[in-house]
């Protein structure tokens, strides 16, 4: 199936069901970060809410979940650089998620490593970052898989690193008849994990995260090595890990860590 028949038509039949978990990391401090700057719990519940009244507003279909699950589909703001599945500028927001934890490490150090690809003169850090990973429920019947066929025929298309438009494009026609899910590889996993997107709120088994794990992420000149206490795992991507994406391959790893 190629670009010129994602019609509604076409579209509408290839809907699946799909009922699982998916994983998201966010920085540990998510929460806590504002303690340090008042005295007591309820100042700091207060500036929560002053602060949550100066974002974006979550949309009303949304509402009902978890703030983890809610903020990415915030829009009332312009989003200022396109993603995979979502296009620059004030659009409808996206949910994107792992099914296995290991890969939502793999994506988040991608990010992290592209982030120093960008600032050649930055140090690496110190100490190791510190991540919160937590699940959620998906539940849908209306999820398109983009590595089955026919979808999988556009591999190229979606799998490619650096350009989305053609993911942008279908996102907008899986918006048009309804879809709430879209499957996908994880071109940044060097495992080839899955991805979700999640288009709809409504695609959430429950409204608040299940699972959480803590994961210490520490970049080097060796490259980035994630540690989980409980489960105990452990993963590790050397430099050449991600250097198919040729922002990547660029990178200076040659750096002092901050402070030496």
């Amino acid at each position: 199936m190629s670009s010129p028949i994602w019609t509604r038509v076409a579209l509408s039949s290839e809907f699946k069901r799909f009922g699982g978990s998916c994983w998201r990391l966010v920085e540990a401090q998510h929460r806590v970060s504002t303690l340090k700057l008042t005295d007591t719990l309820a100042e700091q519940a207060l500036l929560e809410d002053l602060i949550e009244d100066a974002k974006p507003a979550i949309p009303p279909e949304c509402r009902h979940l978890d703030f983890l699950l809610a903020t990415p589909f915030r829009y009332g703001a312009i989003y200022p650089y396109g993603s995979r599945f979502r296009r620059a500028g004030r659009t409808l927001g996206v949910y994107y998620a792992a099914e296995d934890p290991r890969t939502a490490v793999a994506e988040m150090a991608f990010y992290r490593l592209l982030f120093f690809a960008e600032s050649p003169a930055t140090p690496w850090p110190r100490d190791a970052a510190e991540y919160t990973a937590f699940s959620a429920e998906v539940a849908t019947e209306r999820l398109l898989d983009l590595t089955e066929p026919p979808l999988v025929a556009d591999a190229d298309l979606w799998t490619d690193r650096v350009d989305y438009q053609g993911c942008q494009a279908f996102a907008d026609a899986a918006r048009e008849v309804d879809a709430e899910v879209i499957r996908y590889q994880s071109v940044r996993d060097p495992a080839r994990g899955g991805n979700l997107a999640i288009l709809m709120c409504r695609a959430f088994g429950r409204p608040v995260p299940g699972e959480r794990q803590t994961w210490r992420m520490r970049l080097s000149a060796s490259g980035v090595q994630a540690l989980c206490e409980f489960p105990r795992q452990a993963v590790e991507f050397p430099p050449d890990a991600f250097e198919a994406d040729p922002r990547i391959a660029a990178l200076n790893w040659d750096r002092r860590p901050t402070g030496s």
